[in-house]
C-alpha cells in the first residue's frame, strides 16, 4: 500500500517462447493486461515503455509471479496443442468503449477452431455497417492470442490483416485447424 492506504499498481511481465516467436505477457492484480508479439529486445523495451506510460508504473520482470504463472501455463499449453481456450482473469484497462465491447464479444463468442467476419462481429455488438471499426478494434487488441483477433477474417474468405503479421495469423489459424499447416 502507498502512504494513502491505496494499493499501488503493480505490473509484472515475462517473455514466453512459442511457435510464433517470443510473446511478452504482462499482468496486474486484475489479470493479464497485455500480450505482445515478436518480443525481441527492441519490441519488448518499447512495449514496456508504453505500459509504464499507460499504467503509471514501471513493469517488473517476474516470470515466477503468481500473477503470471497461470497465464504462462495456459499459453504454453495452447501452443503445444493441449488447450483450446483461455480461462484467465483479464485486465481490460488498456482498451475502452466500442473496442472493448467488440473484443469482449470476440473473447466470449468465437470459440477455438472457428472464425467470424468483421461485419458479422459488428452486427453481434449491434453496429451493422461498422466492419471497418471492428478492424480497428482488432488492431488495438492489447491481448492478442488470448482475445483471439486472429479468428476475425474478411467476408469474402480473405484472411485479413493482423498486427502480428499475416504469417503469424496463418500459423494461429493452422494451430486451431482452420487452415492447413504450411508445407515449409
Amino acid at each position: 500500500m502507498d502512504s494513502h492506504g491505496q494499493y499501488e499498481q503493480r505490473v509484472v511481465w515475462a517473455a514466453v517462447g512459442t511457435g510464433i516467436g517470443p510473446l511478452l505477457l504482462a499482468a496486474t492484480r486484475e489479470g493479464l493486461v497485455n500480450v505482445v508479439f515478436h518480443a525481441t529486445d527492441e519490441v519488448r523495451d518499447s512495449a514496456l515503455e508504453r505500459l509504464a506510460s499507460r499504467l503509471g508504473t514501471e513493469p517488473v520482470e517476474e516470470p515466477g509471479s503468481p500473477l503470471l504463472t497461470e497465464a504462462i501455463r495456459q499459453v504454453e499449453a495452447y501452443f503445444a496443442g493441449e488447450r483450446r481456450g483461455f480461462e484467465l482473469p483479464l485486465d481490460w484497462s488498456l482498451i475502452s468503449g466500442f473496442n472493448r465491447e467488440v473484443l469482449r464479444e470476440l473473447a466470449s463468442g468465437v470459440p477455438f477452431g472457428s472464425v467470424v467476419g468483421y461485419g458479422d462481429l459488428a452486427r453481434r455488438v449491434g453496429r451493422p455497417g461498422a466492419a471497418q471499426a471492428v478492424g480497428m478494434a482488432m488492431g488495438a487488441n492489447p491481448l492478442p492470442v488470448v482475445v483471439p483477433c486472429h479468428r476475425v477474417v474478411e467476408s469474402d474468405g480473405g484472411i485479413g490483416g493482423f498486427g502480428g503479421g499475416v504469417q503469424t495469423k496463418r500459423h494461429l489459424l493452422a494451430l486451431e485447424g482452420i487452415l492447413p499447416e504450411p508445407l515449409f
